[in-house]
């Protein structure tokens, strides 16, 4: 592997070599990335739905001062 190669270049060597890759190879990269495919789409939808919940108006938000004193004192990091 050429080691000053960039990583878009690489991305972009992957995404041209799995076009044309059979299917085994395909599926052996899919197995070694899957875990951390299914994360991303996991914590993306996690991220959404706070995000939605949030902009409806049903979502609770702190002031600066709240979240230093929820930092500070473990009583009120139970609040949250």
């Amino acid at each position: 592997m050429n080691t000053a190669m960039t990583t878009v270049a690489m991305r972009k060597k992957l995404v041209d070599y799995m076009k044309v890759a059979d299917d085994k190879k395909v599926k052996a990269i899919y197995t070694m990335v899957e875990d951390e495919i299914e994360t991303g789409l996991q914590r993306r939808k996690l991220i959404q739905a706070e995000r939605d919940h949030y902009l409806s108006g049903e979502g609770k938000s702190f002031n600066w001062e709240e979240v230093k004193q929820m930092a500070t004192d473990k009583r009120k990091r139970r609040a949250i």
